[in-house]
């Protein structure tokens, strides 16, 4: 038998682990679940006993009927509102690791940008939304670059400080057999970066979906942004918590999708 599927038969794991694995993972996601629903259910309990009306606080009743009556609309909303947040976070998150790498690659431009990224952030999102829109008018663009602002930070700084925090003896074992900083950067730092490179994309992509709904909320004509919109200025608090837990479960599955990369990606991390 060879070395290799010996390696493989000893580090498979056994049913019985797998199945504790699966157990723990339930375990852990019951208290988070049970809260959840002793929540739901002392909403609807007071909304009923109270006799508040549904413009003001509607109940999770009405809520989930107001959800199935109107998923057609709403998926023609969600489409409209994915399809401005997957621009703007892939043009986040190029420009973000690009960035990130020339603040790691030049210490000048690290101190002269640096702070204005921290400076950045102290501008209210809403403030430059309708400039963007009056500039480039009610289309798709100023939509765009609203998600990109929102989610660029993250991405940048955890990739510059991510580069910075790769093994500094490691670094200057490379140096010393004579390895550049592209090289280094290749077989040293990225690899050492990726966990907080990714930690830092999980961050912006909870932002994503808000930062869309946030620009189409200022000017659009579609979009779950415009749903809530509408909503609010027709008295239907219902369909405004139907837009939230919409909102909430499209960040949710982005979330994981993320996750589900970033095991993939970087699966030397877990323990054989």
């Amino acid at each position: 038998m060879r070395s290799g599927q010996v390696q493989r038969i000893v580090r498979a794991p056994s049913p019985g682990r797998r199945g504790g694995r699966v157990w723990q993972r339930i375990a852990l996601f019951l208290p988070p679940f049970a809260l959840l629903s002793a929540l739901i259910a002392a909403w609807e309990v007071i909304v009923w006993r109270l006799d508040l009306p549904a413009w003001l606080l509607p109940p999770p009743s009405r809520i989930l009927t107001t959800l199935i009556n109107n998923l057609p609309v709403l998926g023609e909303h969600i489409t409209t509102t994915l399809s401005v947040t997957a621009p703007g976070f892939g043009l986040a998150l190029i420009g973000g690791f690009t960035l990130g790498v020339l603040i790691d690659a030049s210490p000048l431009l690290r101190r002269a940008v640096y702070p204005l990224l921290v400076t950045s952030q102290t501008i209210p999102i809403v403030a430059i939304a309708p400039l963007l829109v009056v500039g480039f008018g009610f289309g798709m663009l100023p939509k765009v670059l609203v998600v990109a602002l929102v989610t660029f930070f993250p991405i940048v700084v955890n990739t510059a400080d991510g580069l910075q925090a790769a093994d500094r003896d490691q670094r200057r074992l490379l140096e010393a057999m004579g390895a550049n900083y592209w090289q280094s950067l290749r077989l040293l730092r990225l690899p050492a970066a990726l966990p907080s490179i990714f930690t830092g994309i999980k961050v912006a992509v909870t932002y994503s979906i808000i930062g869309a709904v946030l620009a189409e909320w200022i000017g659009a004509s579609a979009g779950l942004g415009v749903y809530i919109a509408r909503s609010l200025r027709a008295f239907r608090t219902d369909q405004v918590f139907v837009a939230a837990l919409t909102t909430s479960l499209l960040t949710i599955a982005l979330f994981a999708l993320v996750v589900l990369l970033e095991r993939w990606i970087i699966s030397w991390r877990e323990e054989p």
